[in-house]
Protein backbone atom coordinates (compact mmCIF):
# COMPACT_ATOMS: atom_id res chain seq x y z
CA UNK A 1 0.00 0.00 0.00
CA UNK A 2 1.66 3.18 -1.07
CA UNK A 3 2.09 6.25 1.24
CA UNK A 4 -1.61 8.31 -0.55
CA UNK A 5 -3.79 4.84 -0.21
CA UNK A 6 -2.21 4.76 3.42
CA UNK A 7 -2.90 8.20 4.68
CA UNK A 8 -6.18 8.28 2.53
CA UNK A 9 -7.11 5.11 4.66
CA UNK A 10 -6.80 7.40 8.53
CA UNK A 11 -9.48 7.20 10.53
CA UNK A 12 -8.98 10.80 12.09
CA UNK A 13 -8.97 14.26 9.34
CA UNK A 14 -9.25 17.56 10.23
CA UNK A 15 -10.33 19.32 7.03
CA UNK A 16 -9.47 23.03 6.71
CA UNK A 17 -11.90 24.90 3.71
CA UNK A 18 -10.34 28.47 3.02
CA UNK A 19 -12.95 31.48 2.05
CA UNK A 20 -12.33 31.89 -1.54
CA UNK A 21 -13.87 28.36 -1.43
CA UNK A 22 -17.04 28.80 0.15
CA UNK A 23 -18.07 32.30 -0.08
CA UNK A 24 -19.07 34.37 -3.50
CA UNK A 25 -16.62 37.45 -3.74
CA UNK A 26 -18.63 39.99 -1.83
CA UNK A 27 -21.69 38.23 -1.66
CA UNK A 28 -21.29 36.31 1.51
CA UNK A 29 -21.53 32.69 2.23
CA UNK A 30 -21.95 30.23 -1.60
CA UNK A 31 -25.00 27.61 -0.45
CA UNK A 32 -23.63 25.31 -3.41
CA UNK A 33 -20.78 25.45 -2.10
CA UNK A 34 -21.46 24.53 1.24
CA UNK A 35 -23.18 21.89 0.18
CA UNK A 36 -20.95 20.19 -2.03
CA UNK A 37 -18.58 20.31 0.70
CA UNK A 38 -21.26 19.01 3.32
CA UNK A 39 -21.90 15.81 0.61
CA UNK A 40 -17.93 14.95 0.56
CA UNK A 41 -17.79 15.09 4.40
CA UNK A 42 -21.39 13.09 5.00
CA UNK A 43 -19.13 10.12 2.52
CA UNK A 44 -16.44 10.04 4.89
CA UNK A 45 -17.93 9.73 7.98
CA UNK A 46 -19.96 6.50 5.72
CA UNK A 47 -16.87 5.39 4.96
CA UNK A 48 -15.81 5.44 8.62
CA UNK A 49 -13.58 8.61 8.67
CA UNK A 50 -13.81 11.24 11.51
CA UNK A 51 -13.46 14.39 10.37
CA UNK A 52 -13.23 18.11 12.21
CA UNK A 53 -13.84 20.85 9.87
CA UNK A 54 -11.94 23.76 9.89
CA UNK A 55 -13.95 26.88 8.33
CA UNK A 56 -13.11 30.37 7.27
CA UNK A 57 -16.31 32.84 6.16
CA UNK A 58 -17.46 34.28 9.07
CA UNK A 59 -15.90 37.67 8.63
CA UNK A 60 -16.37 37.25 4.65
CA UNK A 61 -20.17 36.17 5.73
CA UNK A 62 -20.14 39.05 8.27
CA UNK A 63 -18.74 41.50 5.34
CA UNK A 64 -21.76 40.71 3.09
CA UNK A 65 -24.46 41.14 5.21
CA UNK A 66 -23.16 44.64 6.24
CA UNK A 67 -22.50 45.61 3.09
CA UNK A 68 -18.53 45.52 3.54
CA UNK A 69 -16.44 45.43 -0.21
CA UNK A 70 -13.06 45.49 1.42
CA UNK A 71 -11.82 43.39 4.33
CA UNK A 72 -11.42 45.68 7.34
CA UNK A 73 -8.22 46.24 9.62
CA UNK A 74 -9.35 47.41 12.41
CA UNK A 75 -9.89 44.98 14.78
CA UNK A 76 -13.07 45.91 16.22
CA UNK A 77 -14.28 45.87 12.60
CA UNK A 78 -13.29 42.36 12.15
CA UNK A 79 -14.93 40.90 15.17
CA UNK A 80 -17.87 43.18 14.66
CA UNK A 81 -18.01 41.26 10.96
CA UNK A 82 -16.93 37.82 12.70
CA UNK A 83 -19.71 37.86 14.95
CA UNK A 84 -22.03 38.61 12.63
CA UNK A 85 -21.08 36.36 9.70
CA UNK A 86 -20.79 33.31 12.76
CA UNK A 87 -24.68 33.34 12.63
CA UNK A 88 -24.67 32.79 8.90
CA UNK A 89 -22.05 30.31 8.84
CA UNK A 90 -23.39 28.03 11.56
CA UNK A 91 -26.94 28.16 10.31
CA UNK A 92 -25.47 27.01 6.75
CA UNK A 93 -23.35 24.22 7.87
CA UNK A 94 -26.07 22.71 10.41
CA UNK A 95 -28.97 22.91 7.73
CA UNK A 96 -26.16 20.95 4.97
CA UNK A 97 -24.87 18.34 7.23
CA UNK A 98 -28.84 18.01 8.67
CA UNK A 99 -29.50 16.79 5.15
CA UNK A 100 -27.27 13.89 5.57
CA UNK A 101 -28.49 12.84 8.72
CA UNK A 102 -25.56 14.59 10.82
CA UNK A 103 -25.39 17.63 13.20
CA UNK A 104 -22.73 20.07 13.25
CA UNK A 105 -21.04 21.23 16.64
CA UNK A 106 -19.77 24.93 16.64
CA UNK A 107 -16.48 25.49 18.30
CA UNK A 108 -14.45 28.50 18.65
CA UNK A 109 -11.28 28.40 19.98
CA UNK A 110 -8.53 31.48 20.70
CA UNK A 111 -4.99 31.08 21.64
CA UNK A 112 -5.59 30.99 25.59
CA UNK A 113 -7.97 28.18 25.41
CA UNK A 114 -4.45 26.43 23.93
CA UNK A 115 -2.11 28.09 25.85
CA UNK A 116 -3.47 26.73 29.46
CA UNK A 117 -2.55 23.64 29.53
CA UNK A 118 -6.26 22.37 31.07
CA UNK A 119 -8.15 24.21 28.95
CA UNK A 120 -6.01 22.91 26.26
CA UNK A 121 -6.90 19.17 27.50
CA UNK A 122 -10.37 20.22 27.97
CA UNK A 123 -10.71 21.60 24.53
CA UNK A 124 -9.05 18.11 23.23
CA UNK A 125 -11.86 15.66 25.34
CA UNK A 126 -14.60 17.84 24.10
CA UNK A 127 -13.58 17.87 20.37
CA UNK A 128 -13.23 13.90 20.79
CA UNK A 129 -16.19 13.09 22.59
CA UNK A 130 -18.01 15.12 19.80
CA UNK A 131 -16.33 13.10 17.15
CA UNK A 132 -17.53 9.85 19.07
CA UNK A 133 -21.13 11.11 19.00
CA UNK A 134 -21.01 11.73 15.50
CA UNK A 135 -21.28 14.81 14.63
CA UNK A 136 -18.71 17.16 12.40
CA UNK A 137 -17.23 19.66 14.91
CA UNK A 138 -17.10 22.90 12.94
CA UNK A 139 -14.19 24.72 14.11
CA UNK A 140 -12.88 28.82 13.97
CA UNK A 141 -11.19 31.51 15.69
CA UNK A 142 -13.67 33.32 18.38
CA UNK A 143 -13.13 36.67 16.46
CA UNK A 144 -15.13 38.37 18.42
CA UNK A 145 -13.69 38.32 21.44
CA UNK A 146 -9.59 37.21 20.05
CA UNK A 147 -7.35 40.34 20.42
CA UNK A 148 -4.09 41.30 18.10
CA UNK A 149 -1.81 39.44 20.92
CA UNK A 150 -3.73 36.09 21.15
CA UNK A 151 -5.07 35.72 17.27
CA UNK A 152 -3.82 32.58 15.76
CA UNK A 153 -3.39 34.70 12.52
CA UNK A 154 -4.97 32.57 9.99
CA UNK A 155 -7.04 29.20 10.21
CA UNK A 156 -4.48 27.51 8.51
CA UNK A 157 -2.28 27.65 11.82
CA UNK A 158 -6.03 26.74 13.61
CA UNK A 159 -6.23 23.62 11.64
CA UNK A 160 -3.15 22.31 12.19
CA UNK A 161 -3.18 23.17 16.23
CA UNK A 162 -6.65 21.43 15.96
CA UNK A 163 -4.69 18.58 14.17
CA UNK A 164 -2.21 18.50 17.16
CA UNK A 165 -5.17 18.48 19.46
CA UNK A 166 -6.77 15.11 18.59
CA UNK A 167 -3.65 13.72 17.04
CA UNK A 168 -5.20 13.73 13.79
CA UNK A 169 -3.58 11.20 11.08
CA UNK A 170 -4.59 13.53 8.22
CA UNK A 171 -4.28 17.15 7.46
CA UNK A 172 -6.16 18.56 4.29
CA UNK A 173 -5.90 21.99 3.74
CA UNK A 174 -8.49 23.05 0.53
CA UNK A 175 -7.54 26.33 -1.00
CA UNK A 176 -7.90 27.62 -4.56
CA UNK A 177 -4.65 26.27 -6.06
CA UNK A 178 -4.10 22.51 -6.87
CA UNK A 179 -1.25 22.70 -4.77
CA UNK A 180 1.95 23.98 -4.03
CA UNK A 181 4.26 24.83 -7.32
CA UNK A 182 7.89 24.72 -7.41
CA UNK A 183 7.35 28.61 -8.42
CA UNK A 184 3.98 31.07 -8.64
CA UNK A 185 2.05 29.57 -11.57
CA UNK A 186 0.47 32.91 -11.87
CA UNK A 187 4.12 34.31 -13.45
CA UNK A 188 5.58 31.25 -14.25
CA UNK A 189 3.83 29.49 -17.65
CA UNK A 190 6.71 26.12 -16.35
CA UNK A 191 5.70 26.19 -13.12
CA UNK A 192 5.48 22.49 -11.72
CA UNK A 193 3.51 20.70 -9.16
CA UNK A 194 5.32 19.64 -6.55
CA UNK A 195 3.45 16.11 -5.57
CA UNK A 196 5.14 14.67 -3.06
CA UNK A 197 7.84 16.52 -0.31
CA UNK A 198 9.38 16.37 2.91
CA UNK A 199 8.78 19.27 5.08
CA UNK A 200 12.10 19.07 5.89
CA UNK A 201 13.34 20.10 2.01
CA UNK A 202 14.37 23.34 1.26
CA UNK A 203 12.05 23.60 -1.87
CA UNK A 204 9.07 24.31 0.46
CA UNK A 205 10.69 27.70 1.46
CA UNK A 206 11.96 28.69 -1.94
CA UNK A 207 8.49 27.54 -3.34
CA UNK A 208 6.40 29.53 -1.03
CA UNK A 209 4.64 32.50 -2.10
CA UNK A 210 2.72 35.67 -0.50
CA UNK A 211 -1.45 35.54 -0.46
CA UNK A 212 -2.63 37.49 -2.87
CA UNK A 213 -6.21 37.34 -1.42
CA UNK A 214 -8.59 40.24 0.10
CA UNK A 215 -11.09 38.10 2.12
CA UNK A 216 -8.68 35.45 3.68
CA UNK A 217 -5.18 35.53 5.34
CA UNK A 218 -3.25 32.44 4.72
CA UNK A 219 -1.39 31.78 1.87
CA UNK A 220 1.36 29.04 0.97
CA UNK A 221 3.68 30.79 3.77
CA UNK A 222 1.30 29.81 6.33
CA UNK A 223 0.40 26.68 4.76
CA UNK A 224 3.96 25.15 4.82
CA UNK A 225 4.04 26.52 8.63
CA UNK A 226 0.95 24.93 9.23
CA UNK A 227 1.95 21.13 7.88
CA UNK A 228 5.44 21.57 9.88
CA UNK A 229 3.44 22.46 12.98
CA UNK A 230 0.70 19.36 11.98
CA UNK A 231 4.32 17.23 11.48
CA UNK A 232 4.98 17.26 15.41
CA UNK A 233 2.19 15.02 16.10
CA UNK A 234 3.13 12.56 13.21
CA UNK A 235 0.57 14.52 11.05
CA UNK A 236 0.84 14.44 6.96
CA UNK A 237 -0.72 17.61 4.95
CA UNK A 238 -2.49 17.68 1.84
CA UNK A 239 -2.72 20.80 -0.29
CA UNK A 240 -5.35 20.52 -2.39
CA UNK A 241 -7.53 22.38 -4.84
CA UNK A 242 -11.06 22.58 -3.08
CA UNK A 243 -12.62 23.56 -6.95
CA UNK A 244 -11.97 19.87 -8.17
CA UNK A 245 -15.06 17.95 -7.91
CA UNK A 246 -14.90 14.92 -5.38
CA UNK A 247 -11.55 16.37 -3.84
CA UNK A 248 -11.75 14.78 -1.05
CA UNK A 249 -13.06 11.41 -2.13
CA UNK A 250 -10.22 11.59 -4.35
CA UNK A 251 -8.04 11.45 -1.49
CA UNK A 252 -9.65 8.87 0.68
CA UNK A 253 -9.05 6.67 -2.47
CA UNK A 254 -5.38 7.70 -2.63
CA UNK A 255 -5.31 9.40 -5.67
CA UNK A 256 -2.12 11.68 -6.56
CA UNK A 257 -4.33 14.92 -5.49
CA UNK A 258 -2.35 18.13 -5.01
CA UNK A 259 0.33 18.09 -2.73
CA UNK A 260 1.53 15.49 0.00
CA UNK A 261 3.86 17.17 2.67
CA UNK A 262 5.38 14.32 4.96
CA UNK A 263 6.49 14.59 8.81
CA UNK A 264 10.31 14.35 8.67
CA UNK A 265 10.60 13.08 11.57
CA UNK A 266 8.31 10.95 14.67
CA UNK A 267 5.42 12.71 16.59
CA UNK A 268 6.62 15.06 20.15
CA UNK A 269 4.79 13.23 23.32
CA UNK A 270 1.95 14.71 24.08
CA UNK A 271 3.30 17.14 26.54
CA UNK A 272 6.19 18.57 24.28
CA UNK A 273 3.23 19.07 21.21
CA UNK A 274 1.78 21.54 23.85
CA UNK A 275 4.70 23.56 24.37
CA UNK A 276 5.73 23.55 20.80
CA UNK A 277 2.35 24.91 19.69
CA UNK A 278 2.06 27.84 22.72
CA UNK A 279 2.37 30.81 20.24
CA UNK A 280 3.35 33.29 22.39
CA UNK A 281 6.92 33.10 24.38
CA UNK A 282 6.96 35.25 27.10
CA UNK A 283 10.73 36.59 26.23
CA UNK A 284 13.85 34.41 24.95
CA UNK A 285 17.43 33.72 25.85
CA UNK A 286 20.34 34.37 23.20
CA UNK A 287 22.73 31.53 23.22
CA UNK A 288 26.53 30.65 22.42
CA UNK A 289 27.25 28.53 19.44
CA UNK A 290 28.59 25.54 21.66
CA UNK A 291 24.87 25.83 23.56
CA UNK A 292 23.14 25.99 21.02
CA UNK A 293 24.80 22.71 19.15
CA UNK A 294 24.59 21.01 22.48
CA UNK A 295 20.35 21.90 22.19
CA UNK A 296 20.14 21.32 18.75
CA UNK A 297 22.06 17.64 18.34
CA UNK A 298 21.99 16.33 21.58
CA UNK A 299 18.99 17.50 23.33
CA UNK A 300 20.45 18.28 26.49
CA UNK A 301 19.02 20.72 29.10
CA UNK A 302 20.10 24.70 28.88
CA UNK A 303 23.04 25.40 31.30
CA UNK A 304 23.02 29.64 32.27
CA UNK A 305 26.88 28.84 30.98
CA UNK A 306 26.05 29.02 27.68
CA UNK A 307 23.29 32.33 27.53
CA UNK A 308 24.70 35.49 26.22
CA UNK A 309 21.23 37.50 26.40
CA UNK A 310 18.12 37.95 28.08
CA UNK A 311 15.69 39.68 26.23
CA UNK A 312 12.47 40.49 27.67
CA UNK A 313 10.30 40.02 31.29
CA UNK A 314 9.18 36.73 32.40
CA UNK A 315 9.03 34.72 35.62
CA UNK A 316 9.99 31.27 36.57
CA UNK A 317 7.68 28.85 34.29
CA UNK A 318 7.00 31.30 32.04
CA UNK A 319 7.62 29.75 28.23
CA UNK A 320 10.67 31.09 26.81
CA UNK A 321 12.64 31.15 23.45
CA UNK A 322 16.34 30.11 22.50
CA UNK A 323 17.59 31.60 19.85
CA UNK A 324 21.19 30.50 18.08
CA UNK A 325 23.59 33.16 17.69
CA UNK A 326 22.07 34.50 14.66
CA UNK A 327 18.62 34.35 16.10
CA UNK A 328 16.81 32.09 14.65
CA UNK A 329 14.62 29.65 17.31
CA UNK A 330 16.09 26.57 18.23
CA UNK A 331 14.24 25.64 20.84
CA UNK A 332 11.84 27.00 23.83
CA UNK A 333 10.48 25.59 27.48
CA UNK A 334 9.60 26.33 30.87
CA UNK A 335 12.27 28.11 32.46
CA UNK A 336 13.56 28.05 35.73
CA UNK A 337 14.55 31.52 36.77
CA UNK A 338 13.21 34.97 35.95
CA UNK A 339 14.47 37.38 33.17
CA UNK A 340 16.15 39.34 36.34
CA UNK A 341 18.01 36.39 37.43
CA UNK A 342 18.92 34.74 34.27
CA UNK A 343 20.68 37.78 33.29
CA UNK A 344 22.75 37.30 36.35
CA UNK A 345 23.50 34.39 36.36
CA UNK A 346 23.79 34.08 32.87
CA UNK A 347 27.74 32.60 31.56
CA UNK A 348 27.96 31.29 34.55
CA UNK A 349 28.91 27.47 35.31
CA UNK A 350 25.69 26.32 37.53
CA UNK A 351 27.65 25.83 40.64
CA UNK A 352 27.83 29.51 41.06
CA UNK A 353 24.33 30.12 41.22
CA UNK A 354 23.89 30.02 44.48
CA UNK A 355 26.34 32.54 45.69
CA UNK A 356 25.30 35.09 42.92
CA UNK A 357 21.71 34.66 44.16
CA UNK A 358 22.31 33.40 47.13
CA UNK A 359 20.08 30.31 46.42
CA UNK A 360 19.24 27.95 44.17
CA UNK A 361 16.09 26.41 42.35
CA UNK A 362 17.38 24.20 39.92
CA UNK A 363 21.02 23.78 37.88
CA UNK A 364 19.61 24.03 34.53
CA UNK A 365 17.54 27.37 33.11
CA UNK A 366 15.64 24.99 31.21
CA UNK A 367 15.03 21.23 31.89
CA UNK A 368 15.26 18.63 28.83
CA UNK A 369 11.89 17.60 30.10
CA UNK A 370 10.28 20.94 29.87
CA UNK A 371 12.03 22.05 26.33
CA UNK A 372 11.10 21.04 22.65
CA UNK A 373 13.62 21.14 19.92
CA UNK A 374 13.12 22.12 16.64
Amino acid sequence: MDERRRLGAQPRWVIKVGSALITADGKGLDADALARWAEEIAWLREAGREVVLVSSGAVAEGMARLGWRRRPHALNELQAAAAVGQMGLVQAYESHFERHGLHAAQVLLTHDDLQDRQRYLNARSTLCKLLELGTIPVVNENDTVATDEIRFGDNDTLAALVANLIGAQLLVILTDQEGLYDRDPRHHDDARLIAQVSLDDPVLDEAAGPSVGHLGRGGMVTKIAAARRAARSGTATIIASGRRPGALRAIASGAPVGTLLMPSQGPLAARKQWLANRLRASGSVVLDEGAARVLRDLGRSLLPVGVREVKGEFQRGDLVACLDPEGREIARGLINYSAAETRKILGRPSHEIEAVLGYVDEPELIHRDNMVVF
